[in-house]
This record gives C-alpha cells, sequence and structure tokens, in this order.
C-alpha cells in the first residue's frame, strides 16, 4: 500500500484565483457595516495525506494458493497480480506485484516469516512477512524459459523450478541466486525416448529421501532422480497427461491424477505399471472392460492417519454424462467416498495436517478449497464433513454490489443493536470447532469510534457492516425483495417489468443514524421505507401507494399540495389494494389505444408478511406506467424522521409522500417546481415512447465484460448522453474489460443536453430561510437538478403527536432561488460559527410497543430535534448553505442568499462524489472527480487543501460506489468482490501502522519425528543430504548469466530497518557505506602498492637474467 505523493496547495496560494473575486463579490454583497462575520477557519493543507488503508472482501480471480502450517496463515493470489494474506478473524493484508501479472503458485518459507510468488510473466519474488506491510526483498526474472511449477522443500533453502522446457533450475532463497546444478530433460527421460516429455507439472522430494526428486512431465512420463549421482533411478510411463503427484509419507508409494479421471498409484521400486489404477467417479462395466473415461483430475492429496485409513483428496474427475452438475470436492477415506459439491468452480485446494514434517503422518483435520468466488473450509474430522463458518467478510459479493454509503462515528448503541438482529439470522449446521487459520495478532486500534458501511445489491437485499477499527463484519442483511410477489416463471411474469433482470436492484440508499428511519429506491422505480423495530410483527396488509409521475404538463392539473385524483387515499392503517398488471387496466385513462396505464412494474404480496426483528417495512411507494411509458428510474432520494416525510425524483418530476399519513403531498413536473420564471422557456413534451433498457447499466458494475451499447444508456436519458471525460480519449470501442469509462453514466451522475428533461439529482431537508424576508428558520427541501438549478420547498407541519397524524402537511414550491454550473450533487447548511448543522430528526423508540399513557403525554409535548446549534442562540443570526455542484462549489449567505465564495472545483472533468464530511474538530468539502483527482476544500471560504491524483482511469464501478464520510475515510468497490478503504486524514496516515495487524509471531517449529530405535540402527528413517555441498557454487559452479536475472526489491531487511529508523537510519546507512567505500579504496591502494613491487622485482630479475645469460650461444642453454 503506497502513500501518494501529494501536491499539497499552499493556503495563500489562492488569492490569485478565487479569494481575490471572493473578496470582490463580497465588496458587491456587502455596503461597509454589513460584512459577513468572519469564521476562524481551522484546516490546513498539513491535516490532509492520502493513502490506503485496508482491502476486504473475497480476492478478485484467485488463481493460488498456499498455507503456512506452523505460523497458521493463509496467502491467496490472484490473476491480477494481487496476494491476500489471511490470519486469525482481523487479520488480513494486501499487497500488490507491480507488474500485475497472474500469480501461478505461492511457496511458504514455513515458520521463516517468508513467502515466494512464481507469476506468468516467469519471475520469482520473495515476500518479507516479518513486516507490518509485506514488501519483495528479491525479484529473479527468467529470460530464457517459462516457469510451469515450484517446490521448496520444508526447512530447504533451495527451490526447485521447473520449465516449460522440461528442465529443472535450481535457486537459493536467501540471496535468490541460480545454483549452476541444473537437471534437463533430456537426461531425466529415457533416452530411447523420441519425444519430448513436456512441461514440468510436479516437483517433490521423498519424504524419507531428500536425495530422491520425483519429477512429473505433463505427457505422463514421472521420473525418481537421484540428486547426488545425477541419474534417474527410476521412470514410470502412463499413457495419460499428469495433472497432479502426491507421496504416501513413508516414501514407498506415490499417487498420479490423470486428465482421463483416473488415479494410478505406484510403487517406487516397480515402475512398470501402476499398483493400483482407480477411476472415482468412473461407471464400472461388467464384462472386465476399461471405465468410461471421465473429466480430468485436476489434483490429487494423499494424507495419513495414525489410526486409521489415508485420506485420498481429489478436485475434478466426474463423468461426462454429469451435465449440469456442480464442481465437486470428493473425500475417499477407506471404503467410504464423499462428494462434496461446490456452488463455484475450484481454483485450488490444500489439506491442513496436524504436522510440517511430510515424513510423518499427516493427520489431516481440514480441507481448505478456493473457489472462484469464494472460500471454504472442510471438517475432516466430523461425520458428514460439515464446513467451518467463514469469520472473513468474503460474501461482499454474495450478490453483485450495485451502491453503497459509509457511516463513520454513528451513535453507539447501533452496532450491537444491528448485531443482535442479525445473530438470528445465522445459518445452522457448521463445525464446532474453532477457525482453524488463527495466525498473526490484531493491530493496536486507536480509532474507537463506530463505523458503518450499507452495500444495496442486485438481488434487493441490503447488509449493514461494523467497519470501526479498520475491520469489516456482517452485521445484518435485509431482504427487499420480500414485499412482492415472485413470478415463478417467465411467462408467468407481467410484461411491466422494465428491467429483464434483477427487477428489485437498490438504486439509492438513504438512512438516518440517530432514527435508524431506512428508506431505499430501486430500479424498478419502487421505493420502501423501514423502520427498526427488535420486536417480531406480522403485518395484514402491506400499506401501499402509486404515484403517478408525468412529464407533460397538459396531464397534470392538479393544484399542488393536493393528490392526483387517480391515487386512493389510505387513512391511517388502511392501504390500498394493488392494482392487478393487466394489460388494459379499467382505471386507465387511456386504456382505449391499448397502452399500458396506472400499473406498477412490481406486484405488492396481498398476504399477510411476518417480518423478523430488524428493519421492518413501513410503506412501499411504486412509479406507475403512463400512457404506454415505463415509470423512470429514481435519481434521489431523501427521508426525515423528525418531518415523517419522504421525497424523490428523476427526470420526469418529484414526488413527497407523508409516509405516517401515507399520502402524496407533492406531485410536480421539474418544469412546473420553476412556476412561471423557468429560465429555459421550454415546450411541454410528450412521454418518450421508448422502452427503458434494462438494468440502465446498474449490474454492468458486477461483472468485467463489455456491455451492450444499450445496456449502458443512463436511466435520465437513453438518447442523450455524454461520455466522461477521462485523460486519456477513450473512444468508446476502447470498452476494455472494466476499465472503461466511455459508457454513459447513471441518474446520479449524468448531466443531460440543455434540451432534454431536467432529472432531480440531490434533495436536502433543513430548518432553514426559504424568503429573503425569513427572520426565523422553518422546515424546508431543498432540491437540486440535473441542470445546476436549486430550488426550495417550504414545509408546513401540523404539530407533533396526534395532531401530525390529523392534520395535513402543506407543502409550497418557493422558485428559485440559484444556479450553478453541472447537475447539482450535495447540499449542506452550517450555522452563523461555521459548524455543519445536520437535518433535524425523531431519535429512534421502539415502536411495536404500546405506550403507556405517560408516554403519550410525553410524545405530545415532545418536538423534534432539530441538531442546528442556532436554535440556542439569536434567531435573527444567519446561515450558510454549501452547494456542490459536478463544476463547481459555492457558498450562499442566509437570509440574504448572497454568494460569499465560490470556486470552481474543474473546468475539464467532473465530480463524481462530493461529500461535506467532519474532521479535526472541522468540516470540509472533499470531492473525487471523473479524472481520478481527490481535492478537499475548507468551508465556508472554499481554500483548497488538497488535490491529489488518486486513481489513473475511473470505471463505473468506481464511479458508482466511491464515497466520503468523517474523519477523514473513504471508500469504493475496486473490483466486484473487494471494497478498498483509504484515508486523506494525516492523522490516521501516521497511525495507520500501528492498527494494522501483525502476520508474523514467534512460533516454535514443532519437534522433527522421532526415527525410533530399529529404524536408527537399520537405517530406516528419514535421510538428509547436504544440498548446500550439491548445489553450492563451489560444487557445482556459477549459473548461466543470461538464464535469469536478478532484481533486488524494495523491501530488503536493510531497507526496512532503515525505513524504521527514518532519517537517522539513512545517515547512518550513508556513513557505513562511506566507510565500506573507504576501505575498499584503501584495500585497493595497497593491492596496487603490492602488485607495482612485484612488477619492480619482476623486472629486476628479468635484467639479472638477461646479463647472465647475454654471451651464451642457444646451444649452450
Amino acid at each position: 500500500m503506497r502513500k501518494f505523493n501529494i501536491r499539497k496547495v499552499l493556503d495563500g496560494l489562492t488569492a490569485g484565483s478565487s479569494s481575490a473575486s471572493q473578496q470582490q463579490q463580497q465588496q458587491q454583497h456587502h455596503p461597509s457595516g454589513t460584512r459577513e462575520p468572519e469564521i476562524q477557519e481551522t484546516l490546513q493543507s498539513e491535516h490532509f495525506q492520502l493513502c490506503k488503508t485496508v482491502r476486504h472482501g473475497f480476492p478478485y480471480q484467485p488463481s493460488a494458493l498456499a498455507f503456512d502450517p506452523v505460523q497458521k496463515i493463509l496467502a491467496v493470489g490472484t490473476q491480477t497480480g494481487a496476494l491476500r494474506l489471511f490470519g486469525r478473524p482481523g487479520v488480513e493484508c494486501y499487497c500488490q506485484h507491480d507488474s500485475g501479472a497472474a500469480v501461478i503458485q505461492l511457496q511458504f518459507l514455513v515458520n521463516e516469516g517468508a513467502l515466494v510468488s512464481a507469476l506468468a510473466d516467469d519471475t520469482l519474488h520473495l515476500w518479507n512477512l516479518r513486516q507490518k506491510r509485506p514488501a519483495i526483498l528479491h525479484s529473479l526474472k527468467f529470460c530464457r524459459e517459462r516457469v510451469t511449477f515450484c517446490h521448496l522443500p520444508f526447512q530447504s533453502k533451495w527451490l526447485y523450478v521447473g520449465t516449460e522446457r522440461g528442465n529443472i533450475h535450481i535457486v537459493n532463497v536467501e540471496a535468490f541466486t541460480l545454483s549452476g546444478y541444473v537437471i534437463m530433460w533430456n537426461k531425466a527421460i529415457e533416452l530411447s525416448s523420441k519425444s519430448h516429455p513436456g512441461p514440468v507439472v510436479h516437483i517433490s522430494d521423498n519424504p524419507m529421501d531428500e536425495g530422491k526428486l520425483l519429477i512429473g512431465f505433463e505427457s505422463g512420463t514421472v521420473v525418481l532422480w537421484d540428486l547426488k549421482s545425477k541419474k534417474a533411478d527410476y521412470r514410470y510411463t502412463y499413457d495419460e497427461a499428469i495433472h497432479s503427484v502426491a507421496w504416501h509419507h513413508e516414501g514407498k508409494q506415490f499417487i498420479c491424477s490423470h486428465s482421463d479421471g483416473t488415479l494410478t498409484i505406484w510403487n517406487i521400486r516397480s515402475p512398470t505399471k501402476p499398483v493400483q489404477t482407480i477411476t472415482p467417479h468412473g461407471k464400472q462395466l461388467k464384462d472386465g472392460k476399461k471405465p468410461e473415461p471421465c473429466k480430468p483430475i485436476l489434483k490429487v492429496e494423499f494424507k495419513t492417519t495414525r489410526s486409521g485409513e489415508p485420506f485420498i483428496i481429489l478436485s475434478g474427475g466426474l463423468s461426462y454424462d454429469t451435465v449440469g452438475r456442480r464442481p465437486c470436492l470428493t473425500v475417499m477415506h477407506g471404503k467410504s467416498t464423499a462428494v462434496l459439491e461446490m456452488d463455484y468452480s475450484i481454483v485450488d485446494f490444500l489439506t491442513l495436517c496436524e504436522t510440517p514434517y511430510p515424513n510423518d503422518f499427516q493427520e489431516p483435520y481440514a480441507v481448505v478449497v478456493l473457489l472462484e468466488k469464494d472460500l471454504v473450509l472442510i471438517d475432516l474430522a466430523q461425520n458428514g464433513y460439515p464446513i467451518f463458518e467463514n469469520p472473513y467478510p468474503l460474501s461482499i459479493h454474495e450478490s453483485p454490489v450495485t451502491c453503497c454509503e459509509y457511516f463513520a462515528d454513528c451513535p453507539v448503541d447501533l452496532i450491537p443493536a444491528l448485531y443482535s438482529v442479525g445473530a438470528r439470522q445465522k445459518r445452522q449446521g457448521y463445525s464446532k470447532k474453532e477457525w482453524p487459520i488463527n495466525g498473526g495478532n490484531w493491530g493496536l486500534g486507536a480509532q474507537s469510534y463506530p463505523e458503518i458501511i450499507i452495500t444495496g445489491h442486485a438481488d434487493g437485499s441490503v447488509k449493514f457492516w461494523d467497519a470501526s477499527a479498520i475491520t469489516l463484519q456482517v452485521l445484518y442483511k435485509l431482504k427487499t425483495s420480500k414485499v412482492f410477489e415472485k413470478s415463478r416463471n417467465k411467462d408467468d411474469r407481467p410484461n411491466t417489468d422494465i428491467v429483464d433482470e434483477d427487477p428489485y436492484a437498490i438504486q439509492i440508499i438513504s438512512w438516518c443514524a440517530e432514527s435508524r428511519m431506512l428508506c431505499i429506491a430501486g430500479v424498478s422505480a419502487h421505493v420502501i421505507i423501514y423502520r427498526f423495530s427488535k420486536q417480531e410483527v406480522i403485518t395484514e396488509v402491506i400499506p401501499m401507494l402509486e404515484v403517478r409521475l408525468l412529464y407533460e404538463i397538459n396531464d397534470l392539473e392538479t393544484p399542488e399540495g393536493e393528490q392526483p385524483p387517480p391515487l386512493p387515499t389510505p387513512v391511517g392503517g388502511s392501504s390500498p389494494q394493488p392494482i392487478p398488471p393487466q394489460s388494459h387496466p379499467s382505471t386507465s385513462s387511456s386504456s382505449s389505444d391499448g397502452l399500458r396505464d396506472n400499473v406498477p412494474c412490481l406486484k405488492v404480496k396481498n398476504s399477510p408478511l411476518k417480518q423478523s426483528p430488524g428493519y421492518q417495512t413501513e410503506l412501499v411507494i411504486q412509479l406507475v406506467w403512463v400512457g404506454g411509458e415505463p415509470p423512470q428510474q429514481i435519481t434521489s432520494l431523501a427521508v426525515n424522521s423528525s418531518y415523517g416525510l419522504v421525497v424523490f425524483g428523476n427526470c420526469n418530476g418529484i414526488a413527497m409522500v407523508d409516509y405516517l399519513q401515507r399520502t402524496v403531498l407533492l406531485n410536480l413536473g421539474t418544469i412546473e417546481l420553476y412556476g412561471s420564471n423557468d429560465p429555459y422557456r421550454r415546450e411541454p413534451r410528450s412521454p418518450r415512447k421508448s422502452r427503458q433498457p434494462s438494468g440502465a447499466g446498474l449490474c454492468d458494475i458486477s461483472e468485467g465484460t463489455v456491455v451492450p451499447e444499450d445496456r449502458c444508456k443512463s436511466p435520465t436519458s437513453a438518447k442523450m448522453s455524454r461520455k466522461l471525460s477521462l485523460p486519456t480519449d477513450l473512444k468508446p470501442d476502447l470498452d476494455v474489460k472494466d476499465n472503461s469509462f466511455s459508457r454513459s453514466r447513471s441518474s446520479s451522475v449524468t448531466s443531460i443536453d440543455k434540451e432534454s428533461r431536467e432529472a432531480i439529482s440531490a434533495l436536502h431537508f433543513c430548518e432553514t430561510f426559504t424568503r429573503k424576508a425569513d427572520s426565523a428558520p422553518s422546515p424546508c427541501l431543498w432540491v437540486g437538478t440535473t441542470l445546476g438549478t436549486v430550488l426550495v420547498i417550504a414545509l408546513n407541519l401540523p404539530p407533533g403527536g396526534e395532531q401530525r397524524l390529523l392534520q395535513p402537511v402543506i407543502v409550497s414550491p418557493s422558485g428559485t432561488l440559484l444556479r450553478l454550473k453541472g447537475a447539482i450533487l450535495r447540499m449542506a447548511f452550517l450555522d452563523t460559527t461555521g459548524c455543519l448543522m445536520p437535518p433535524a430528526y425523531e431519535p429512534w423508540r421502539e415502536h411495536n410497543v404500546p405506550e403507556e399513557k405517560d408516554d403519550k403525554e410525553k410524545l405530545k409535548k415532545r418536538r423534534p430535534v432539530s441538531v442546528s446549534p442556532s436554535s440556542s442562540q439569536e434567531i435573527s443570526e444567519n446561515q450558510y448553505a454549501v452547494i456542490c455542484s459536478e463544476k463547481q462549489a459555492k457558498v450562499i449567505s442566509l437570509p440574504n442568499q448572497n454568494c460569499v465564495y465560490k470556486q470552481n472545483i474543474t473546468e475539464t472533468s467532473f465530480v463524481l462524489r462530493g461529500d461535506i464530511v467532519a474532521l479535526s474538530n472541522s468540516i470540509c468539502l472533499a470531492c473525487f472527480c471523473a479524472n481520478g483527482h481527490i481535492m478537499t476544500f475548507s468551508l465556508p471560504s472554499l481554500r483548497p487543501l488538497l488535490d491529489v491524483y488518486y486513481l489513473p482511469l475511473t470505471n463505473m464501478r468506481i464511479a458508482r460506489t466511491f464515497c466520503f464520510t468523517n474523519n477523514g475515510q473513504a471508500l469504493y468497490l475496486v473490483s466486484p468482490t473487494e471494497i478498498q478503504r483509504l484515508t486523506y486524514s494525516q492523522e490516521t496516515c501516521e497511525n495507520l501502522q500501528e492498527m494494522l495487524g501483525e502476520l508474523f509471531t514467534p512460533v516454535e517449529t514443532p519437534e522433527a519425528p522421532n526415527r525410533g530405535f530399529f529404524k536408527g540402527l537399520f537405517g530406516g528413517g528419514a535421510q538428509s543430504l547436504d544440498r548446500e555441498e550439491l548445489f553450492g557454487e563451489s560444487a557445482s559452479g556459477k549459473a548461466s548469466r543470461s538464464l535469469a536475472q536478478h532484481i533486488p526489491g524494495p523491501g530488503g531487511i536493510e531497507g526496512v530497518k532503515g525505513a524504521a529508523s527514518g532519517v537517522v537510519g539513512e545517515l547512518a546507512r550513508a556513513r557505513l557505506a562511506l566507510d565500506e567505500r573507504g576501505q575498499k579504496l584503501g584495500d585497493l591502494e595497497e593491492r596496487t602498492a603490492a602488485m607495482l613491487s612485484s612488477a619492480d622485482s619482476f623486472s629486476k630479475h628479468a635484467h639479472e637474467m638477461m646479463l647472465k645469460y647475454k654471451d651464451k650461444k642457444w646451444y649452450q642453454f
């Protein structure tokens, strides 16, 4: 996890651009004597620093697996070069190979705190796990051969590397250099063999004799190589390709798995034919014929127990006629064979054993199975092989994530409340044992505030996660689809669906942490309001409302604040019966021409609904079809527990519902919100006749595939869509896998052409001044549109208690307030001291328990909590509205509605997400742009504090899921299965090292198995080998330089020490280097002097010789 070089923005530098204009504005807006009061801002650019913190979720596209049986650490490698390490629950780590090449194999240096990774680009890397953030110590790049298999014997420093050409090279893992000892394929196979044996698919040493190496070639040849004599002892041939090989711990037998679904067991001394051939899933034919071939057995493991039969565990090998059968892991134990079906295809598996020594009884106790989208651990010690309950947060992608929200610094009672209702949802039938992967230690969590992440999914589920102190744990899962009738098959489905798949997918989540009210908007233009309760209830009739949002002015003749006639108005607990989805509804005004009208997309259940403790449905609101046009998807949503109101909008208009009285209060087209002063002079148009594109790109974020053009259209405009501006000019045909952002954007992210419809893009309930003449703040709703307009709707609420349920809420649109460039994304309000004023809320109480008389009295008197600090101060004091759009931010002084500060955030790109967040006892505006920049601005003056180029390429999934929250936290979905968390707080970056867990803990290596007296006497025990003598430079010479290139890693021990001790370390190392250099120069000088004197003596000697033999003839010598 690297930190980013931050282009810190000096506070004084903005005077040239924004401050000058702000001063001019202030002078224009405030004649002398009425200037805005100066607010002391405490945030400076040094409070900000950006770095990744942790990554949660299942490793996306896994490709390799390894386990350290002593440290109890699991490693998973992926196709994108990522490395994920798992210890005890809560100890997780993410690393990344810079090349991004796929990890093909991982090998732990058992109990050494190190790991070797082999990549598809033929590089080997040595990772140091003894530091909180693992780093590469050495790398070795093979230049002429492709790496196919690696094997590192237990407690050895020599790594065997097999290649595609069939050769085996040996690497010293301490220095990461090649030995001169090479096993060439042509020496290993029989000389009479005319064909190449294929790549090396297996290497292992005999558990009882380290001097014998078993080499498996793909073609079906296995060779037992004697390392000392450098020749093959035995060669075993079989006419089917080999996928894997495993030893019996006594070293006398081994087992091979083949491409025809067979297993062959061989005695090492009888190479002519296997002792036994098994086809685990083959149908045995009666007349002694060979069983029918099956699918390849991709891997086999052979594990022994002291007290019983050995285990043979394998993946694959099913017969070809089992079409549609799920992938299986087969466990053969004695005469019993258990076939364990998996939900996804098996990438790899490992058997966890009691001993790390290969020459002892293995005593297997569990099998860890790495699937394409899950990690499963099977208990081998219990009957029926139950699975362990997985404590890691690997189920984020159980259904594809379609949106997420992040809340830091929540009320302290929330997590226990959600945990208690979620604990009842747990499945039964898990193994009773503790999770066996339990290495490492937790970090010291300096941050103690509660954090909650909420994820919305394609199947309509909503998950609440405890994200406190950089961990992640699921608390509670809500299924929103259970209020709707499910169609049994496709023919049975009404043709009112606007999406072909995932009709319940969540698009927007609005949640009030204090009141625990939850509201969701789904892809089928439906809104559901939920209350939190600890009591189970049975709802006889699900309360439901249908809303007809139109685009044409002509169709709407109803005055403001009243309900359109076709809508039934329930009173109290009664509910309108859902209109049956007929193709010609009787209530329809336009049924004569056969167009669908007044029909919702989904059908609400009409049977009683049992609601478990947790979130319970309060009201279902659905938009209906209008004159053959499907309802447009919802683009913004807000709920307020204090007012009892929910409001939502789309590209047709806005609707407000009183969920306490279950009535529609407001139902207006966007144009009508302007009244007579519409700045665009638009003519009302009839609705489009085109059918909505399915899914509106909502679930494209789940897969990395290219999505057909028609599915990429934005819900707010199927025809008009603007491409996202990126640093690189991405053409539509460059929609490469997951990295394309050239798709048109979804509702919340779309700017539409001027002629197109204006969608509601932001909604905010608040208590503020609606008009310039107001002397006191009052409840209102601020509305932002995709054309950059901010409008205000005043709310007149009846008094609390029973009156609230009897008297109507009166709403009155107050027209346009101001305009910004780009769609409005976020609005917030500050009091006169510059503190954030959250919307008013009703504190949570259990509403399913009958109230006492006293409580009713209290309820009548109780007013909603307005959290504005200004309420206790002078009423005449002003407020500030902060408005952030795709292009700029403005701070407006209220009630006089003057723009006091303005900042153009981006010219060439646009803001995808803007949040007003608390940090270091102050507040700021945090923005994430489509060009990958993260920026923060002070409030209210909008001084730039941070601008970092964070993501080189932003895709649709990141755009949908990126969110900032308080205390400098942020997150996004980095892959369909993983959440990446980051911080923009300097303090958190500094404390991160302490908060991270430790992977390596000092553990004693278990004692080696006892050889026993007789084995020692007669030499039957394990034979050791002095590998240094064989593979060292003195014995085998140097390897060819062109074969592999050594690359020193950034994470060498010295580097780590230096990093740990900072500047002092740097100076010390520099001094050491100088000393070393001086010493070397001194040595060189001495050697030069010695050479000069020897040259001198040589010349003297030569001169003497010359004089001696000067006068002699040649024949006298």
